[in-house]
C-alpha cells in the first residue's frame, strides 16, 4: 500500500535488507539524518505482508535476499502496490544481467557503498514524486446501505484498506431504521441510529451521508436512486459498493436497484453479503481484512452500544462471516464481492484474491 497522507513528516520507509552492517548504515542515515520512519525487516516474506497491510511511501530493498532474489520482490510489490516507489541497492557489478534487469524496473538503482547523501537524497525524490502521482490519482469510494450497520456488516474491512491505501471513504445510508419508517427505532438523536451511524463512520475514517426515507421511497426505486445520484454528484467515486440483488429482503434489492440506475457511469461497482443474501450470492473477488478485522468490529459495536443490535450485526457473526470467506484465498478474515463490473485501469486498489481489481 502506498501512504495516504503525511502531515508534514518525510514519510515512511520499509527496508529490506539481510546485511545487518547495511542495514543499520540506512536506518542512521534515513532515520536519524533524514527523519523518515524506518521499518526493517530481513525477511521478504514479511516485507509483502507489510506492504499489502500498510501504508508506505518507499520500499528500499537489496538485490539479493533469502529466498527470493530483489527482482522477484520488486514485481511481488508492483502488484501489490503498483504506484509504490522502490529503490534497489546492490553491490554486484553494473554489467550483470541480474542487475540490468532491476535497473529498467526499479525506480532508482544505487550500488555499494553508496554515499548517505546520495542515499538520501534519493529517497526524498521518490517520495515526492510517488505522493506526487498518489494525489493525482487519488480514488473516491462510496459504500450505499439501505439500513444503518448494513454497509459496515458487509463492507467495513475493504472501506478501512481504501483508506489505508489514501482513497476517500464514504457511506450513504438510506433510511434510520431496520424495516420500519423514518419515525421509529430510535429517531435520529444521538442515543439513536444516527448517533450509531456517526460513530461508526468516524471508526471507519469515512464521510457519512445518512438520509431519512421510508419504505414507500423503495416501491419504485426513482427515489433513492435520486438520492443516490445527489450523493454520487458530491463524492464523484470511482468505485461504489451496495447491496447484491441476490438477498431475501425486498428493500436491499430495491436499493440495489437503485444504485445501478444512479450509478451506470461508474467504472467499477461492488456488491456486499448482507445476513439476508440467498444463496444464489456468489462471489468472484475476496479481499483480505485481517489488518482490519477488530476496526470493523469496533464499528459494529457502535449500534450494540446504543440498544441497535440486530442479529446480522451480532459480532461473533460478523467475525464467523469473514472466517468463511478466508478459505478461498490466504490469510484469516475475508470480505467477499460480486463484480457487477470493474475499471481495469484502476490501480491501487486493495489487495485482493479471486478476480482483482487490478488483473
Amino acid at each position: 500500500m502506498t501512504s495516504a497522507e503525511h502531515d508534514g513528516r518525510p514519510g515512511r520507509i520499509l527496508l529490506v535488507e539481510d546485511d545487518a552492517v547495511a542495514a543499520h548504515f540506512a536506518m542512521h542515515v534515513l532515520g536519524r539524518q533524514g527523519g523518515f520512519e524506518v521499518v526493517h525487516t530481513p525477511d521478504p516474506a514479511v516485507a509483502l505482508q507489510r506492504v499489502s497491510s500498510e501504508a508506505w511511501d518507499l520500499v528500499l530493498t537489496d538485490a539479493e535476499l533469502p529466498g527470493m532474489t530483489g527482482l522477484e520482490l520488486l514485481e511481488a510489490v508492483r502488484r501489490l502496490s503498483p504506484g509504490l516507489p522502490i529503490a534497489v541497492i546492490t553491490a554486484h557489478e553494473p554489467g550483470e544481467t541480474t542487475v540490468q534487469a532491476l535497473r529498467k524496473r526499479a525506480d532508482e538503482f544505487l550500488q555499494k557503498p553508496v554515499r548517505p547523501d546520495r542515499l538520501l537524497a534519493a529517497a526524498v525524490s521518490l517520495v515526492a514524486k510517488g505522493r506526487a502521482a498518489r494525489l493525482a490519482a487519488r480514488q473516491a469510494v462510496l459504500a450505499i446501505g439501505t439500513h444503518p450497520g448494513d454497509v459496515e456488516t458487509g463492507t467495513a474491512g475493504t472501506l478501512l484498506a481504501h483508506r489505508g491505501i489514501g482513497h476517500k471513504v464514504s457511506i450513504l445510508t438510506l433510511t434510520r431504521g431496520h424495516g420500519t419508517t423514518s419515525g421509529a427505532s430510535g429517531g435520529s438523536g444521538q442515543g439513536g441510529r444516527a448517533g450509531g451511524s456517526e460513530m461508526a463512520a468516524l471508526a471507519l475514517g469515512a464521510t457519512l451521508f445518512l438520509e431519512d426515507l421510508q419504505d414507500t421511497s423503495f416501491e419504485d426505486g426513482g427515489t433513492a436512486a435520486s438520492v443516490i445520484r445527489r450523493v454520487i454528484e458530491t463524492v464523484r467515486p470511482t468505485a461504489i459498493y451496495t447491496h447484491s440483488l441476490h438477498d431475501a429482503r425486498l428493500d436491499h434489492r430495491s436499493t440495489h436497484r437503485a444504485a445501478m440506475l444512479a450509478a451506470r457511469e461508474i467504472g467499477s461497482v461492488y456488491c456486499f453479503q448482507s445476513p439476508s443474501a440467498t444463496a444464489e450470492f456468489r462471489p468472484t473477488r475476496f479481499v483480505t481484512i485481517d489488518e482490519q478485522v477488530e476496526r470493523k468490529l469496533l464499528a459494529v459495536k457502535a449500534f450494540a452500544s446504543r440498544g441497535q443490535a440486530r442479529d446480522c450485526l451480532e459480532q461473533d457473526l460478523v467475525e464467523s462471516t469473514a472466517r468463511q470467506w478466508s478459505r478461498p484465498g490466504g490469510g484469516r478474515y475475508a470480505e467477499a464481492f460480486e463484480v457487477i463490473r470493474e475499471n481495469a485501469a484502476a490501480a491501487g486498489q486493495p489487495a485482493g484474491y479471486g478476480r482483482s481489481l487490478t488483473a
